[in-house]
């Protein structure tokens, strides 16, 4: 069976500092990377509240 031409991003791109999704990408299996996103307050430093993550 061929592919229909659409394919299934599975990984996310999410700010490490307020959990703000960035953008999405093509993986293999479910992924979660994290970034910092464009919020002054992310890219100055840490936000009170910041998520932890493993």
């Amino acid at each position: 069976m061929k592919p229909i031409g659409q394919s299934v991003k599975l990984g996310l791109i999410v700010c490490q500092h307020c959990g703000r999704w960035i953008d999405e990408v093509e993986t293999e299996k479910v992924t979660v990377l994290y970034g910092c996103c464009r919020e002054d307050s992310c890219r100055n430093g840490k936000r009170q509240g910041d998520i932890e993550h493993d």
